[in-house]
């Protein structure tokens, strides 16, 4: 953890992926330590009928970074039905997400996520850095490369840390009126 603020060369990759790769390790770090020590009441605590739960969050990174593997790794516009199918409630959450992801420890949804990002990190490693700089239509059919996709990947992972605290400082608000 002692190298977690430094963005560097990282062993079995090229520079730029070496970038993307520490900035994707400091995320997912502080992210970890915003949830290893919930519990299962915690990680389901939904504040009104409408709400994500931490893990849903939890299973939506997850989820969100499946999906970039297939979009990019497989140079593809978007999902098919099926792998949609296949990756939700996790990647839409909503209602479905209440209903179907619940009841899981924190190490269920820390284990999903390392089983994940070990598949990303093994395609990143057999990729040029210049793969990163290959561009295709994206949203509202812009341009969009490679690195920003997987820039998004671990953006979209800290705006909804940010809902992650919110929800915890719910949680110790509802804890206090019992």
């Amino acid at each position: 953890m002692e190298s977690i603020l430094i963005i560097d060369q990282k062993d079995g990759f090229g520079p730029e992926f070496s970038k993307l790769v520490s900035m994707m390790e400091y995320a997912r770090a502080t992210t970890i330590e915003e949830v290893k020590n919930l519990t299962v009441e915690e990680l389901d605590f939904l504040y009104d009928e409408d709400a994500n739960s931490i893990g849903m969050l939890l299973a939506h990174f997850a989820a969100v970074e499946k999906a970039y593997q297939i979009v990019t790794f497989e140079n593809r516009d978007d999902l098919t039905d099926e792998e949609v199918a296949s990756l939700n409630p996790g990647l839409d959450l909503g209602n479905p997400g209440q209903e179907q992801i619940n009841g899981n420890s924190i190490d269920y949804y820390l284990n999903h996520l390392a089983e994940v990002r070990a598949v990303t990190i093994e395609r990143f490693k057999a990729l040029p850095d210049e793969w990163l700089f290959e561009q295709t239509p994206f949203w509202w059919n812009l341009q969009a490369n490679n690195y920003f996709k997987w820039f998004h990947v671990f953006e979209d992972e800290l705006n909804h840390r940010g809902q992650i605290r919110i929800i915890k400082k719910m949680i110790k608000k509802a804890n206090k009126k019992r």
